[in-house]
């Protein structure tokens, strides 16, 4: 079959080469909408590769702006900390919400408590 479409097995592989999330991961997440009824190759494509340089955006951007600059290195708390401190990330505060130790968390829920009891 390819020898009769050489430019189609041209193309696939460019395709397979320019990007590195799997596309049938993409598809599935897609379909997974309500609201889908089929993809189009291009639309999975272009969804795709603007999903990895999103994703290389926010981590780059996390890694300029957090420590692990020093140390080479690039965790949680620097995306975290970038998406509660970069407005154009702000909207991912609630997928990525800063750590917080239970005790902590649970010191805040009776101050939380003690102030509506007081209204």
């Amino acid at each position: 079959m390819s020898e009769n479409n050489p430019d189609k097995d041209e193309q696939t592989s460019g395709t397979k080469k320019t990007i590195s999330l799997p596309i049938s991961r993409v598809r599935l997440i897609m379909k997974s909408s309500p609201d889908v009824s089929s993809i189009n190759q291009d639309a999975l494509f272009l969804t795709t590769k603007a999903t990895e340089l999103f994703v290389q955006h926010l981590a780059v951007s996390s890694f300029n702006n957090g420590p692990g600059k020093e140390t080479n290195t690039l965790s949680y708390s620097d995306l975290a900390n970038t998406a509660e401190d970069t407005e154009t990330f702000h909207f991912l505060t609630d997928i990525l919400p800063k750590k917080i130790l239970a005790r902590d968390y649970l010191k805040s829920l009776e101050e939380m408590q003690e102030e509506e009891a007081d209204f």
